[in-house]
């Protein structure tokens, strides 16, 4: 049975994958800072900061996993903003942390370093891998710089490096941080106070690529066990759903009348107009296509809101 250690377990998309694994026959192991593990399913845990470059040793020496997934991250464009200097520590230098964790081992694992679209230079059209990359906030230039130190890894010491450019995914028990969790958690709110209310929103004139973390976990599995190390994924819907669309559909949700008001507070010092995934790479060479539907990935948000 492969083994398969996972950096960040206990984030949003920890669990998720962890899942996937797990049904897909592997043994899976995490890490994170906290002291005791939230992702279920786990064969083991130790707690480790990924910026502790001793500490990534240890653990990837404990473990001695066969894939290693690293998800340890600053994730959100605009926290990135407040805390660059956390972002570029955390990002970059905990990548470079597992990446010579990695290839100290007598046998060498497989590492996925996820990546964004945040790293592309603004488009009207959707992203290629071969597209220029040319990141405008923190957390897409800390991307950028993460995966040229893969380049560097797998040309100087021979390592198997998977690369992702991960659009925006979604899902229950995300952080409200993002976007559409954000909103649903101000909806249901509004829905369980029994009266109107108002959905505080950014930048709604923009489009973006959202899929099921479901689906994401899954193409992080097919990736890892493909034979493209060295390559770099788009992984993402290929659709750019407009955020007010997004936001009139949570209103709808409601039983309560939602109006949407702008708040100048939540806007960004800069924002691309549209951001969309060209995934025929990710589709032709590994055979992975989305599978569920936004509107219901939404709802399932929603709800999971409502109830908390």
């Amino acid at each position: 049975m492969p083994r398969a250690l996972i950096f960040g377990a206990n984030g949003f998309v920890g669990g998720y994958l962890a899942h996937e694994l797990a049904v897909h026959g592997y043994e899976v192991c995490g890490t994170d800072v906290a002291g005791d593990a939230r992702c279920a399913g786990l064969s083991g845990y130790l707690p480790c900061d990924v910026t502790d470059a001793d500490a990534v040793l240890r653990v990837v020496s404990e473990f001695a996993p066969d894939a290693v997934v690293n998800l340890a991250a600053v994730s959100s464009v605009g926290l990135s903003w407040k805390i660059p200097q956390k972002t570029v520590e955390v990002n970059v230098n905990g990548a470079v942390n597992v990446l010579e964790a990695a290839r100290k081992m007598p046998d060498p694992p497989k590492v996925l370093l996820v990546g964004s679209s945040e790293e592309y230079a603004p488009s009207e059209r959707p992203l290629r891998e071969t597209d220029p990359v040319d990141a405008t906030n923190p957390y897409g230039i800390s991307k950028v710089a993460q995966e040229r130190f893969a380049e560097v890894y797998a040309e100087r010491y021979g390592l198997r490096v998977y690369r992702t450019r991960s659009f925006n995914h979604t899902g229950p028990g995300q952080s409200d941080a993002f976007v559409i969790p954000s909103w649903c958690r101000q909806v249901a709110e509004i829905e369980r106070s029994g009266r109107p209310g108002v959905l505080k929103v950014g930048n709604v004139d923009v489009r973006r690529d959202f899929s099921d973390v479901r689906d994401v976990a899954r193409a992080y599995r097919m990736i890892l066990e493909s034979d493209y190390a060295g390559e770099v994924f788009n992984v993402g819907s290929g659709t750019a759903y407009p955020l007010r669309e997004i936001a009139e559909t949570i209103c709808g949700f409601s039983s309560q009348r939602v109006e949407i008001e702008v708040e100048p507070a939540l806007l960004r010092p800069s924002d691309n107009p549209v951001i969309c995934c060209d995934r025929v790479k990710l589709r032709t060479l590994v055979g992975w296509e989305p599978s569920h539907l936004l509107k219901k990935t939404i709802y399932s948000i929603f709800k999971y809101e409502v109830s908390d």
